[in-house]
């Protein structure tokens, strides 16, 4: 198997993808979450005649990356002093720090008071993140729970979930069975962590975006296209 890069220009834009030799009879050309293109092609393909290839499919090439680039997450720069407002859950809670020997996260009165022995940044940041982790954990457990229907459990095994944080993507779905979840979706209201959940479950059947993928989706959150927008306005 041998691997090369290849850049081509299509408009504005600069596509560049990876090329690798397989022991294959026909062109695949892959678009992955990360923006990256693979394609891969036969060992005794003409060189030329795949440039041509892929060329034709630019358009779809850039299509399918402004599609998982709608799933980046947006995050706006904190420094975690008082009078800030941090979401959860979709609403904006205003931040209190205090100064005192107590070390912790109390949410109450529609305001997030930390409580903090030193309150530069990186502490208050790293309370605030492990508060975060803990209802995250709790509140994607409820929503998987949720978002389990007949449609798969007849098929599949519940994945296992994890929480990461993730520059790319709210979530992902393994060959292996594991659901991965962005901390930053416990600040989007519950509507929205049940659709990032539905979607990535609906991999467990079609594995691309593919029209039965959409038709699925469609089935099971037929206002899919109103939430993921909620979800992207909210947390730009």
């Amino acid at each position: 198997m041998t691997l090369q890069i290849h850049t081509f220009t299509y408009g504005k834009r600069d596509i560049t993808y990876k090329l690798i030799r397989v022991n294959r009879k026909t062109l695949e050309i892959a678009v992955h979450p990360d923006d990256s293109i693979i394609v891969k092609a036969p060992v005794n393909a003409d060189i030329i005649k795949i440039g041509e290839k892929i060329k034709s499919r630019a358009r779809w090439i850039l299509k399918q990356q402004r599609y998982f680039e709608q799933f980046n997450p947006k995050m706006t720069q904190r420094y975690y002093l008082s009078g800030e407002t941090h979401l959860y859950l979709g609403k904006r809670y205003q931040l209190k720090v205090i100064q005192d020997s107590n070390q912790g996260v109390l949410l109450r009165n529609g305001r997030f008071f930390i409580h903090t022995h030193d309150k530069s940044q990186h502490f208050v940041q790293a309370h605030m993140q492990k508060w975060y982790r803990k209802k995250a954990e709790e509140q994607f457990q409820s929503s998987l729970a949720r978002c389990w229907r007949n449609e798969f459990a007849q098929k599949f095994d519940m994945p296992r979930m994890q929480v990461k944080i993730m520059k790319k993507r709210w979530g992902s779905l393994s060959p292996g069975g594991i659901l991965t979840l962005n901390l930053e979706l416990i600040k989007a209201p519950k509507e929205c962590i049940d659709y990032v959940i539905t979607h990535e479950l609906c991999h467990l059947k079609y594995s691309n975006h593919s029209k039965e993928f959409f038709q699925l989706l469609e089935e099971l959150l037929p206002n899919w296209k109103k939430t993921k927008y909620k979800l992207e306005i909210l947390m730009s």
